[in-house]
């Protein structure tokens, strides 16, 4: 028996190594499903991977920034305070603009049946096959 579709939002999470020229690559893909009570992140953290898609970055510091996301996500209290908050805020935190060399991509919305099934569905398209959504 397939569950009922619950609301969510999405983001895809980007390398942009020079801010200035808006160039990007995505890195990984953040998904929230309120109802369902889930919050997931998928990202790369290959450091030779990263070097091969984005060469211009300083990849031991954006693989470390991804790390960091992957610790705040899962809620991990080693992340610091932001770790601590509730999913929803755990997620606005993680796409909120910044003008770094890791920025979130616009957050979309939409309905799913599966959480973790439609993040990896997101995955593979935006940052495997580096595709659009």
């Amino acid at each position: 028996m397939n569950a009922a579709p619950v609301r969510c939002s999405w983001a895809p999470l980007r390398a942009v190594p020079h801010p200035h020229l808006g160039d990007a690559v995505n890195v990984g893909v953040v998904l929230h499903a309120r109802t369902a009570e889930y919050l997931g992140l998928r990202v790369i953290t290959d450091e030779a991977w990263l070097a091969e898609r984005v060469p211009d970055a300083d990849v031991p510091l954006l693989a470390r920034y991804l790390r960091s996301c992957q610790a705040i996500c899962r809620g991990d209290a080693s992340a610091g305070p932001v770790a601590l908050h509730p999913p929803s805020e755990r997620f606005h935190w993680i796409t909120a603009p910044r003008s770094d060399v890791l920025q979130p991509g616009p957050v979309q919305e939409g309905r799913c049946a599966d959480p973790p099934g439609e993040l990896e569905r997101l995955f593979r398209r935006l940052v495997e096959e580096g595709g659009a959504a």
